[in-house]
């Protein structure tokens, strides 16, 4: 397939916001991709070139792609500034001097701007910008304008095409089936691997739609690709957790750190985020410590990293965990706040997948290879049977410091991704009631009046995850309840995320002073959920929407969690309802 090909549908993609549209026209386009070319499709249509686990980026600014547009149409590099300040996108900048030189041609493959872009992004080095720019001025040179502005913003990251990977995800199915028959094999496959080329690519390599399913269905987890985590419920009271789970099961502390999936394969050891960022080098300490303390060739386990005072013994704060999240002062951090990782699931051992294992096998096994002292240990289970004990050991963890306790099914498999009964969270209590955080998508700011114009912000926009259309939806301003040092935080986050326009995958009838991609996630507090009819979480028709009454800040939840990851809607509804019980009560 010619780039340009793919570049007319990325044009398509991007002048519709109907996911049905999106998904129909996603099918069209993929029907066309042969079985060389649908890994490198579906990275492209990801804005990468590598998964995004891989820490490979284009590593190329504004400044540097200006250049390579200067050299590639032969124009002057104040001429490329004065357009793209008039424009305010380098993709328009690039459409709009090919058709100032009546660049027509289209001589470049798919798989050719893929070998380019992945030069780009592994130029490193000596000499290595003046590769990129020259990398990407030829690539330029063979490409019409439309084909131009893709391959711009793709390179920048800023590819707006208004989809997320559950389109993609139909799509596949809908080019192969029909129908979206095979969505949740594909799906399964893609939360073992969070690998979207790995997984297109084996469901493409059979002409046969059912060799092609039963094919993904055989995906099993691979150490060295991160695993989507696993997703707890809520419920209401005690009581409700009877109900659900049986008069016999686990209860785990709930820690206040940051999820980390933990590999070993062949001596080499992988730490990946909540979100599947690969933070291996951010953590030597925890490194030598896994290599020296668990005992297996091969495993991938979960656990929780929380930073501790090694004279008191006493854990730190989520807010001081997060400190150790940093790409400079390891060493330093390390002696400041040192980590324990408590492990609570097994999930592959000795090159065998043990995710369909009960998990009572899962955790004897996970027992088995963690010692239970030294830096990395097995957390704390109880078995419990009644409300009252559950109460009872939620009241400990609480007055320990901890959020609450984690309550799992003896008899549960390990769904990757999958958010379900298996597994059920359950945090602060008051007067009956379950009061929980919800964590929403920072999706725009408003600028700061008076003293705020000092930290160049006033306000936020956030927003919670629509599952059903791809999208984030509005529930909060948030004006109050920060401290200064958090308004200067929120303006640095926001000022690196920033957008010229509304991001595609955001539903707002709201317009905040500037918009920002949506990729932060903040947890937030709020006196209750109430109905409103300017937000878009769970609007329909003229039925209005969720929002939050008086929303606060409790934490940014930073790299710990991928915006898909956020609250939902759906789960927004329930929260909904059991305040509306409770109230009734």
């Amino acid at each position: 397939m010619k780039f340009a090909e793919l570049a007319t549908y990325f044009e398509k993609l991007e002048a519709t916001s109907s996911r049905i549209e999106l998904t129909n026209i996603l099918s069209e386009l993929l029907k066309k991709v042969s079985k060389d070319e649908i890994d490198k499709v579906a990275y492209l249509l990801q804005g990468r070139v590598v998964p995004f686990f891989e820490p490979i980026e284009m590593g190329m600014a504004d400044k540097t792609v200006i250049q390579a547009l200067g050299s590639s149409y032969g124009v002057e590099i104040e001429q490329v500034n004065k357009l793209n300040s008039q424009l305010g996108d380098l993709g328009l900048v690039a459409e709009r001097l090919s058709n100032k030189r009546q660049v027509t041609s289209n001589k470049l493959l798919v798989t050719d701007v893929y070998d380019g872009l992945y030069k780009i992004a592994t130029s490193h080095g000596e000499g290595s910008v003046e590769k990129k720019i020259s990398t990407l001025s030829d690539l330029l040179s063979g490409l019409d304008p439309k084909s131009a502005k893709h391959l711009i913003r793709i390179t920048l990251s800023k590819l707006r095409l208004g989809i997320g990977d559950p389109t993609v995800l139909d799509a596949l199915s809908v080019a192969k089936t029909g129908d979206k028959s095979h969505r949740k094999a594909l799906e399964e496959a893609y939360n073992k691997t969070s690998d979207l080329g790995f997984v297109a690519k084996i469901y493409w390599s059979f002409d046969s739609a059912q060799d092609a399913l039963e094919a993904v269905k055989k995906v099993q987890l691979q150490v060295g690709k991160p695993v989507r985590p696993a997703l707890a419920e809520r419920l209401p009271n005690a009581q409700e957790v009877i109900k659900r789970v049986g008069g016999e099961f686990a209860a785990e502390p709930k820690y206040d750190g940051f999820r980390l999936g933990v590999h070993k394969k062949d001596d080499k050891i992988w730490f990946f985020s909540r979100n599947l960022e690969n933070m291996t080098h951010m953590f030597p300490d925890l490194l030598e410590a896994v290599k020296r303390e668990v005992k297996a060739e091969s495993f991938i386990f979960e656990g929780e990293a929380i930073a501790y005072n090694p004279i008191t013994e006493e854990f730190y704060p989520f807010q001081e965990t997060t400190k150790r999240r940093r790409k400079y002062g390891i060493d330093e951090a390390i002696t400041r706040l040192p980590l324990k990782i408590f492990a609570f699931d097994l999930l592959y051992l000795n090159g065998k997948d043990i995710t369909g294992l009960s998990y009572v096998e899962r955790r004897k096994k996970l027992e088995e290879i963690v010692p239970g002292e030294g830096t990395v240990l097995v957390a704390k289970e109880e078995i419990l049977h009644t409300a009252d004990e559950l109460l009872k050991m939620f009241a400990e963890q609480v007055t320990a410091g901890l959020e609450g306790i984690m309550i799992k099914k003896l008899d549960s498999p390990y769904k990757a991704g999958a958010r379900g009964f298996h597994w059920v969270k359950f945090k602060r209590q008051a007067a009956g009631e379950l009061s929980d955080t919800i964590d929403c998508v920072l999706l725009g700011i408003y600028s700061g009046t008076g003293k705020r114009t000092q930290f160049g912000v006033g306000g936020l926009l956030v927003g919670v995850y629509d599952a059903e259309s791809d999208s984030f939806v509005t529930v909060s301003r948030i004006g109050t309840g920060l401290t200064d040092d958090e308004f200067r935080k929120v303006n640095a986050l926001a000022q690196k995320i920033k957008v010229a326009h509304k991001p595609a995958r955001v539903n707002s009838l709201i317009t905040p002073s500037y918009w920002v991609e949506p990729k932060e996630v903040l947890e937030i507090f709020a006196d209750e959920i109430t109905r409103s009819p300017v937000h878009t979480a769970g609007k329909a028709g003229d039925e209005p929407g969720y929002a939050l009454r008086f929303p606060r800040l409790v934490s940014f939840r930073g790299a710990d969690k991928r915006p898909e990851d956020a609250t939902t809607v759906k789960e927004l509804a329930k929260m909904y309802d059991q305040q509306k019980k409770v109230k009734v009560s």
